[in-house]
C-alpha cells in the first residue's frame, strides 16, 4: 500500500472519509486500523469491554455510547464516578455549556460554574443532582441493605427515561456497568453521609470486582476498546489479564506511553503483562477521543450494518 493524497469530495461518507485518511499517514493510518479491529472483534464474538472516563460523558459522546451499547457493540462497561452522576444530570435535563479553555477561571468559581476543559457544569446542576440521592438511596435501602455498585446503576437505568442515557441502555441491555471508584466524587459523598444514618447499609465495591473478574472466562474471546484511562482501563484489562489476555485491544488516548501512566500505557506494553495477548489485534490511537472515537466506531457501524451483523434501525 502506497501513501494517497487526501482529497475532499462534495458529500464525502465518514466510512469513506476514514478509509481515505487510512493511506494518508501517522495517526490517520492508526485510526483506520482502529475501525478495521472493532469489526474484527464484533465478527468474531468477542466479548467487548468498553471502557471511558467521566470526561467523555460531560461531553456530547454520552449520547453515542447509548447509542454503540443499544447496537450490541459493548458487552461490558467500565468507568468512573463522574460519568455516572453526570449521565443522571443529563438524563433529568441538565444542559451543560459550551465555553473556552482560556476562560478565566477565578471569574467562573465566583459564578458557580465548575471548567472541564471548554466544558462548564453549574453548582446550581450539582445541587439539583444532590437533591436526588437521599431520596434515591432511601429507595435502594428499602429494597435491601447490601448492594454492588453495579446493581445500583443497573437499579438507576431501569427508571430513567432517557434514551440517550448509557445508564438506561446498559440496564435495558442486560449490560453490566462497573465503576470501582465509586466513592470518588459527589455520588460517594452521599453515599457516605446516607451511611452515616444507616450504618447497615453496604455498597460492596470487592463484591463486584469478583463480578468483573468472572464476567468473561479463558474460553471466550476478549476485546478491549479503551477510551482514555484510568481505573477503569485496568479494571477491563486486569480481568483480561486473569482471564487469558484479551485478544483484541483498541487503546484511544492522548498520554504517552514515555510517561509510565496507565493512560498512556500502549497496547504494546500491555503484552509485557499479559493483559493483552502477544498475537493480539491491538491498536492504539493517539488523539483526541471526541474525535477519533466516533470516526473509526461510525466507519466500523457502516460496514457492520451493510453486513447485517448490527441493526441500526
Amino acid at each position: 500500500m502506497h501513501v494517497s493524497d487526501f482529497i475532499w469530495t462534495p458529500g464525502i461518507s465518514v466510512a469513506d472519509f476514514v478509509s481515505a485518511l487510512g493511506k494518508v499517514g501517522f495517526q490517520s493510518i492508526e485510526l483506520k486500523k482502529a475501525a478495521e479491529l472493532i469489526v474484527k472483534m464484533k465478527k468474531d464474538g468477542a466479548k467487548i469491554f468498553l471502557t471511558f472516563t467521566s470526561n467523555m460523558v460531560t461531553s456530547g459522546l454520552r449520547g453515542f455510547f447509548a447509542q454503540v451499547i443499544k447496537l450490541g457493540l459493548a458487552d461490558v462497561i467500565v468507568t468512573t464516578v463522574g460519568a455516572i452522576e453526570e449521565d443522571i444530570m443529563k438524563a433529568e435535563g441538565e444542559q451543560f455549556i459550551i465555553g473556552d479553555f482560556e476562560s478565566d477561571d477565578v471569574a467562573l468559581y465566583e459564578q458557580g460554574a465548575n471548567r472541564i476543559g471548554n466544558l462548564f457544569i453549574t453548582n446550581e446542576m450539582y445541587a439539583r443532582f444532590e437533591d436526588k440521592m437521599t431520596p434515591l438511596l432511601t429507595e435502594l435501602y428499602k429494597k435491601q441493605k447490601r448492594w454492588t455498585p453495579s446493581e445500583v446503576f443497573r437499579e438507576i437505568g431501569s427508571k430513567l427515561n432517557d434514551e440517550h442515557s448509557f445508564l438506561y441502555q446498559a440496564a435495558k441491555n442486560n449490560v453490566p456497568v462497573f465503576c470501582p471508584a465509586i466513592t470518588d466524587g459527589s455520588f460517594g459523598f452521599h453515599l457516605f453521609m446516607f451511611q452515616q444514618k444507616h450504618d447497615d447499609f453496604i455498597v460492596d465495591v470487592v463484591q463486584d470486582f469478583k463480578n468483573i473478574l468472572f464476567s468473561t472466562s479463558q474460553d471466550e474471546k476478549k476485546a478491549v476498546i479503551s477510551l482514555g484511562g484510568s481505573i477503569s482501563k485496568h479494571h477491563a484489562i486486569l480481568a483480561c489479564l486473569l482471564n487469558g489476555g484479551a485478544d483484541y485491544a483498541l487503546y484511544m488516548t492522548t498520554a504517552r506511553h514515555t510517561s509510565g501512566s496507565m493512560s498512556g500505557a500502549s497496547t504494546k506494553e500491555a503484552k509485557s503483562w499479559g493483559k493483552v495477548k502477544d498475537d493480539s489485534d491491538a491498536v492504539t490511537v493517539i488523539g483526541d477521543v471526541t474525535i477519533n472515537f466516533p470516526l473509526a466506531m461510525i466507519d466500523a457501524m457502516e460496514q457492520l450494518s451493510k453486513e447485517g451483523i448490527i441493526n441500526a434501525r
